[in-house]
C-alpha cells in the first residue's frame, strides 16, 4: 500500500487525481491539501507527495519532502530557472519524479519525436504548436517545452538560442536553425501538441491529443507508486515507463 497527500487537490487535475486513486486498491489518500491548508500538519503520515498546485508552492513543497524523507512526484509547470535549480537539490536527499506531462502517450511523443530528429536530420525545419484551454496561465505548456528541449538536445543547440515564439511583420526568412513555438488558448481543451517537420516536399507531422486529464492523473499516480522504492534521485516519466 503505498500512501499519498495531493497538493492542489481542489484544482482541476488535483480533484481527477482523488477520482482515479479512489480506483486503485493498492493506494491511499491520507491528505488532501490546497490553498491555506497546512502540508506540514500531514507529512508525516504519507510515502509520498504528488504536487499539482502552483508553480511558486512547489520548492517550499519540496523542501518539507526532503525534511522528512518523503518522496516527491512534481506535475506543477511554470517555474522558473531559479526556482528549478533550488528545487532540484533536494534531488539528494529523496527520490523526485518530475515531468511536464505524465500521459504514457505524451511520453511516448517524447520518445518518437527524439527518434524523428535524430533520422530526418537537420535539412528539417523544426515547429511544435500547442493549445490549451482558457485557463491555462504558463505558455509554452511544460509538455511543449519537454519537446523544444528534445529538439534543441538532438541538435546540439542552446534551445534560448534557436527558439522563436511566434512570428510578426517582416521578420525575413526562416533561418535553418531557428524552432518554432507557437502556443494557442481557447475553449476546454485539454492538451494537443503537435512537432512539425517540414523539408522541400514533404513533412512530417507527430501529434497527441488528450481528451480527458484521466490520463494524467493515472500517469502520475503510477509514478507516485514506482518512486516510492526509489534511491534519492531525480527521475522522468521515461523512467517510470521504462523508455530510457
Amino acid at each position: 500500500m503505498t500512501k499519498i497527500i495531493i497538493t492542489g487537490s481542489r484544482g482541476r487535475m488535483g480533484r481527477m487525481l482523488l477520482k482515479c486513486a479512489d480506483a486503485i486498491a493498492d493506494l491511499e489518500v491520507v491528505g488532501q491539501i490546497d490553498a491555506g491548508d497546512d502540508l506540514s500538519s500531514c507529512v508525516n503520515k504519507t510515502d509520498v507527495v504528488i504536487d499539482f498546485s502552483l508553480h511558486h508552492a512547489t520548492s517550499g513543497i519540496a523542501k518539507l519532502c526532503a525534511e522528512k524523507g518523503k518522496a516527491l512526484v512534481i506535475g506543477t509547470t511554470g517555474h522558473n530557472e531559479i526556482d528549478k535549480q533550488a528545487i532540484l537539490e533536494f534531488t539528494k536527499q529523496i527520490p523526485m519524479v518530475w515531468a511536464s506531462n505524465y500521459s504514457t502517450g505524451v511520453n511516448t511523443l517524447f520518445w518518437l519525436t527524439r527518434k524523428a530528429a535524430e533520422i530526418l536530420g537537420p535539412d528539417f525545419d523544426l515547429e511544435v504548436v500547442e493549445m490549451h484551454h482558457r485557463m491555462k496561465q504558463d505558455a509554452p505548456s511544460g509538455t511543449a517545452t519537454t519537446l523544444l528541449e528534445i529538439l534543441a538536445d538532438v541538435r546540439n543547440a542552446q534551445l534560448k538560442e534557436v527558439v522563436r515564439h511566434g512570428r510578426e511583420g517582416i521578420v525575413g526568412a526562416r533561418t535553418k536553425e531557428e524552432i518554432g513555438m507557437h502556443s494557442l488558448r481557447g475553449g476546454d481543451v485539454v492538451g494537443d501538441h503537435t512537432v512539425m517537420f517540414a523539408a522541400d516536399g514533404e513533412r512530417v507531422e507527430l501529434t497527441h491529443k488528450a481528451s480527458s486529464r484521466q490520463t494524467f492523473a493515472n500517469g502520475a499516480l503510477r509514478a507516485a507508486q514506482w518512486v516510492n522504492s526509489k534511491p534519492a534521485g531525480l527521475y522522468s516519466m521515461q523512467d517510470v515507463l521504462g523508455l530510457k
